[in-house]
């Protein structure tokens, strides 16, 4: 039984055979049963998705919701029950909405995955015969030709002019011509010219191969396998909200005991303070946060959305606000993924196909439409469908006669018009020695050769250049002239074509195919071409931007150091040896190494799916939160492995299940709504967070002033209850529709190991918990004591907490302006909560219904009068504090 093998490019054709016991006749059927027993399905592992079950138990992996489960059972065994329900309610909300988005991101993802069933032909008992691909089996003979989808690794044993797209596994961008001779071992796998693999396209040709790997031994197989070695981790917002749980959960716990022990020093009985401890925890604790935060996710995943970004799990539509590196891959990612015509260059005109949006009339455009004339007749490439829209075309091909043919068909030429005016009598296909391919046209009147190679040999076996349609004789400058031209072209990266022609007379019937070259000279020149794969709309101004926002950019792509360097320099990047690394580089460097010099390397070329996966892990080690983008089976463990993996929607399906995010329409510009939607994400979490806490901490360091002085308890557990969830609770609800601020993106990325709150936040949150039980407690004294009134005096400080909260959260929407900021419209759903909120605190005084419940009494204008001055006071305090702040950015402090 043959072995899968991993170098077979550097075996003979015989040796291949002999290691896999076949022979040009191919396999019997009972071998190929036999084998296919041994070796399994030639299909990768498919990992099972999630089912809608087990997308609805994690939305409890949370450790806050671990505390609200927690104090919520606290409550039930205290006989607390509404306490207790109105927790489990915050749970079961933060479950139902994290559930229905994500569960929503998962069916549309497999709406996204095509189920084709791909078919193989194989040469099986000498007859050739159509199988499903899964049953191909080491040592199968396959059969190739233009447009098949190569389902399987295999060694070359014949090659007629084959090319072969391996974008999607190598990253190159340019078609792979093949050969069946045998090369050195330590040949890298973009240069293993003599075998073809699983995932891969041909363009041209015809070829048969052996199949040396099936399944999960394949190349594809092996990358299928390094992504699902990569474990899961924590997304950026997990640890913080993980760590800030915990924090809270311990301050909780300790305030708590304080108060605890506080009332047995003062007297009460341990019972009674007990419940009270309790009910202060349970109080203190944000339970409206965790319905917050879903909410303020489940928002942003809407609004990407909209602007066509797929994103599959709640948390990571914020982890892209916090990256602070994006690994781009180049070919499909930052370029177009296919072969494009940029420039034309003739001696009199030029052509500017990427920035010409129109048809271009024959009349202004002079050589440049003979030369398309040229580039469209001299092709063997075919389209499948002319007569549908040109996006829609299928062509068959090399993708370098499939760009002339779309070339020729954005200035309006149309191949089978020309075939049908033009018919081809003769032609010799292109060779690596000779360097150009002839065809021999039927004209008017005469015969004609045109002709298409490379640049230097079509102007060397010139004579004549084409300006302004007469044939000009070439002398020294002019030939000095035409090579600066198509030197120029090089120097930009760009694959250049010379075009030239030759008549004959009307019985020259054929070309002579043994020695065209010695007859194919005093040709007339008509020009160049330059072609590339294109970079994507707006990529250039993305990296800027995002560059601006404190993100750094690295580019890594499968393609050679010259067209890593020329992208490079067309995105603005300036390249030298320092920032420059290939995959030789990375198999010399060790993992600590390349850790110490990945920060300098601004480009990567000739990288394997491994090397991408390092260099991920490289950026990782210093702290940095990465974001993985590509659209190639070669991109996805890198993708996994980063912290976001973002995938294009015309990506390898392995490639979008693996990512977090899916863009859609493909549009890399897209990156930067995300980057800025993941920003006011995580802005408005710590909005909710900051106005939150500093009301449950305003109430426990009441209650523990009151404890403190041996004041009765100035509000009872219900009234507590009422301020957290019913009079706060659509302010901190409106606060998560906080709309952008226009700061968001010129501030640096978020740091990795930075908490939640900042120095700045902890400080107002202990400002206006201080300042707010202060001032609350000085209230409930002076009604208490003054107007001997207990229940009064409960009311007047409930009033109070309830309409600070409802101030305060407009002080809560930003550290960056006042309170007084030209946009303190700009959010009417927190006008309207702020003014529920204030209609639901007068009811709880004033509607008999909620005055025995929450045992509130009717306030006059005096009490009124007092409590909105104190307020106003509390609000101008904040703003004291926020307006140091504001200094001290505006300064750079």
């Amino acid at each position: 039984m043959p072995k899968p093998l991993n170098h077979c490019h550097s075996l003979s054709i015989k040796q291949v055979f002999e290691q896999q016991k076949t022979s040009f006749f191919g396999l019997t059927e009972e071998e190929a049963e036999k084998r296919l027993r041994n070796f399994g399905l030639n299909e990768l592992p498919k990992e099972k998705p999630l089912s809608s079950l087990q997308i609805f138990f994690l939305q409890f992996k949370s450790t806050l919701v671990y505390i609200l489960i927690i104090a919520g059972l606290i409550s039930l065994a205290l006989g607390e029950e509404v306490d207790a329900y109105v927790i489990f309610l915050a749970v079961l909300i933060n479950v139902v909405v994290g559930f229905i988005q994500e569960n929503k991101a998962q069916n549309a993802l497999n709406k996204l995955k095509e189920l084709v069933i791909l078919e193989a032909k194989v040469i099986r008992q000498d007859l050739t015969k159509i199988v499903r691909a899964n049953g191909l089996v080491p040592g199968d003979i396959i059969v190739l030709e233009a447009g098949d989808k190569i389902t399987a690794d295999a060694r070359l044993i014949e090659a007629k002019e084959l090319e072969t797209s391996e974008a999607a596994l190598s990253g190159e961008s340019q078609s792979i011509k093949k050969q069946v001779e045998k090369l050195d071992r330590g040949v890298v796998l973009a240069e293993r010219s003599n075998m073809v693999y699983t995932g891969t396209v041909v363009l041209k040709g015809r070829a048969k191969a052996v199949v040396v790997a099936t399944g999960e031994k394949t190349q594809l197989g092996q990358i299928a396998g390094m992504i699902k070695d990569i474990k899961e981790e924590q997304t950026p917002l997990q640890k913080k909200l993980s760590k800030f749980s915990l924090n809270l959960g311990v301050i909780i716990l300790v305030l708590s005991f304080v108060i605890l022990i506080t009332g047995l020093f003062t007297g009460e009985s341990f019972l009674v303070m007990f419940n009270t401890a309790v009910a202060v925890a349970v109080a203190a604790i944000p339970e409206g946060l965790v319905v917050a935060v879903t909410v303020i996710l489940a928002l942003g995943m809407k609004s990407l959305l909209k602007k066509q970004t797929l994103v599959r799990k709640l948390v990571a539509a914020e982890t892209l606000g916090s990256t602070t590196v994006i690994c781009t891959d180049k070919t499909g990612t930052l370029t177009e993924g296919e072969m494009r015509v940029t420039e034309v260059v003739t001696d009199s005109d030029g052509l500017d196909l990427i920035n010409e949006s129109q048809k271009i009339i024959k009349q202004s455009l002079g050589e440049s439409f003979l030369l398309m004339q040229i580039a469209m007749l001299c092709n063997d490439a075919t389209i499948q469908n002319e007569n549908s829209d040109l996006k829609n075309w299928q062509i068959l091909g090399s993708s370098t006669e499939k760009a002339l043919l779309l070339a020729g068909a954005q200035i309006g030429l149309k191949k089978s018009s020309l075939n049908e005016k033009y018919p081809r009598l003769d032609e010799v296909p292109f060779d690596s020695e000779r360097k150009f391919m002839a065809t021999l046209h039927r004209h008017d009147g005469h015969n004609i050769v045109y002709l298409k190679g490379a640049p230097e040999i079509m102007l060397e076996k010139s004579n004549f250049v084409l300006q302004d349609d007469k044939e000009v004789k070439i002398y020294s400058d002019k030939r000095k002239e035409l090579k600066s031209k198509y030197e120029r072209l090089s120097r930009q990266g760009l694959r250049v074509l010379g075009f030239a022609y030759l008549k004959t007379p009307k019985d020259f019937q054929e070309i002579k195919i043994n020695r065209p070259e010695e007859y194919l000279e005093n040709l007339v020149l008509v020009g160049f071409v330059g072609i590339k794969d294109p970079l994507r709309p707006m990529v250039k101004e993305t990296l800027e931007s995002t560059a601006k926002a404190g993100i750094k950019s690295v580019i890594i792509t499968g393609d050679n150091v010259m067209t890593a360097r020329a992208i490079a320099e067309e995105l603005g990047i300036k390249v030298d040896e320092q920032n420059l690394a290939t995959g030789k580089d990375l198999i010399r460097w060790d993992d600590k190494e390349l850790a110490r010099k990945v920060k300098k390397i601004k480009i990567y070329a000739r990288v394997t799916p491994n090397d991408k996966l390092r260099i991920v892990k490289a950026w990782q080690s210093h702290d940095e939160v990465v974001a993985m983008t590509g659209d190639g089976v070669n991109d996805a463990p890198a993708l996994k492995q980063a912290d976001v993996g973002i995938a294009l929607g015309s990506g390898s399906a392995v490639t979008k299940e693996t990512a977090d995010l899916v863009l859609l329409d493909n549009g890399y510009h897209i990156i930067l709504a995300a980057v800025e939607r993941g920003r006011v994400i995580y802005d408005n979490i710590k909005k909710v967070v900051l106005y939150l806490l500093s009301d449950s901490f305003s109430e426990v360091i009441l209650i523990f002033l009151s404890l403190f002085f041996g004041l009765p308890l100035p509000l009872i557990p219900v009234q507590i209850l009422w301020i957290n969830l019913v009079t706060d609770g659509f302010p901190h609800m409106a606060l998560t529709l906080e709309p952008e601020e226009k700061e968001v993106m010129d501030e640096p990325p978020q740091e990795l190991n930075k908490p939640i709150l900042d120095f700045e936040r902890k400080l107002l949150i202990a400002v206006i918990s201080l300042v707010t039980a202060f001032t609350s407690l000085g209230l409930f004294y002076f009604f208490w004591k003054v107007m001997d009134d207990l229940e009064l005096a409960r009311t007047v400080t409930f009033a109070s907490l309830g309409i600070d909260s409802l101030l305060y959260v407009f002080s809560c929407r930003t550290l960056r302006h006042s309170i007084f900021h030209s946009h303190f419209f700009r959010n009417r759903y927190l006008l309207v909560a702020v003014a529920m909120g204030a209609v639901l605190q007068l009811a709880a005084i004033y509607l008999p219904l909620f005055q025995n419940l929450l045992r509130t009494v009717p306030l006059g204008w005096m009490e009124w009068s007092v409590v909105l001055s104190v307020s106003g006071l509390v609000i101008l305090l904040i703003e004291m504090i926020k307006w140091i702040f504001i200094v001290r950015h505006k300064k750079g402090l």
